[in-house]
């Protein structure tokens, strides 16, 4: 599907114009969404936009890495921002211009309609060019990545207090599953940081200069967001390790307890095995009080067992 928003000499929005006509017309500038676009539609990329085939590739093809590139008349962005639900990636392309930005995206973007419905509504149409659009899709992709992470470490909160008495494996299962998601928002996140850092210090980019500033504030929030990611990430290394070493430890005591057990009956179980032997030549079984001379005895020793290894506190 395409749209298209066109802005004339005296600042009044047109609306739903054909791409021939917005190339050919005399405009203040325009811009062009491809949404979910059909293979006739992105036709258009090559004739009339002309875009180059490299371009026009990276747009086809499926999450590329956030780039710059530098083309004659325009740069070509390529962006990712995040699905909310998923934590999935969902690649956007911008051609940007002095007169014109074009954005590309396969899958429906909540940041370039929000930025859209902004623009067609706002009262000062005269504040908006194609650089100040392409500052606010940035601005909504990071915007957008701050509740993914805020919600990461709820998550790890809710892990580490354990209020809920939920089972090792759940936890270690859910700390497991955390970790992956941190893993997907940092393969998102450092490239657009080092996109935008990019995009800051290039000489080329005359539109965005003028709006410098506020580039930089983007940048700093993902650079916030690179710091929130790597406390995470240690955070889930701490909660790993102090799991696996209370497993550890209550291991440990369970193998005690049944070491303390098994020693209690080994003298038990020699006693039981002398007795048990058939010689005939055994003066203790013509004993009369015999049997329970042996069971007292058995009694005694593990009794007597059992409150040296409570003293000695094995059993703690």
């Amino acid at each position: 599907m395409l749209r298209t928003i066109a802005v004339k000499k005296n600042n009044e929005l047109i609306k739903d114009l054909e791409i021939t006509e917005l190339v050919s017309g005399d405009f203040n500038w325009y811009w062009i969404d491809f949404h979910q676009p059909t293979k006739e539609e992105i036709e258009f990329l090559r004739n009339p936009l002309f875009f180059h085939p490299l371009a026009i590739e990276d747009c086809i093809l499926h999450l590329q890495r956030p780039k710059l590139d530098y083309y004659d008349d325009y740069d070509f962005f390529v962006a990712q921002a995040l699905n909310q639900q998923t934590i999935t990636r969902e690649e956007v392309n911008l051609f940007l211009s002095r007169n014109y930005i074009v954005t590309f995206h396969h899958k429906p973007s909540v940041e370039i309609d929000d930025v859209w419905n902004r623009f067609s509504q706002s009262p000062n149409i005269e504040e908006w060019d194609p650089s100040h659009v392409l500052y606010h899709v940035f601005d909504k992709m990071v915007d957008n990545y701050f509740p993914l992470v805020n919600q990461i470490d709820d998550t790890l909160n809710e892990i580490d207090e354990n209020s809920k008495g939920r089972s090792m494996e759940a936890l270690l299962k859910d700390l497991f599953d955390t970790r992956h998601d941190l893993l997907s928002l940092r393969h998102t996140i450092s490239p657009m940081r080092d996109l935008l850092y990019r995009i800051l210090n290039s000489q080329r980019l005359t539109s965005i200069l003028e709006k410098k500033a506020y580039f930089s504030d983007i940048y700093d929030h993902l650079l916030k967001l690179t710091e929130m990611i790597e406390a995470s990430r240690e955070l889930t290394t701490d909660i790993r390790d102090s799991y696996i070493s209370i497993n550890s430890n209550e291991t440990n005591h369970v193998m005690k307890v049944l070491t303390v057990i098994t020693t209690i009956f080994m003298p038990l179980t020699f006693i039981v095995g002398v007795y048990g032997m058939n010689f005939t030549n055994m003066p203790e079984l013509n004993w009369k009080f015999g049997y329970f001379g042996a069971l007292g005895l058995m009694f005694l020793i593990a009794v007597g067992m059992t409150l040296w290894f409570m003293k000695k506190g094995w059993f703690k």
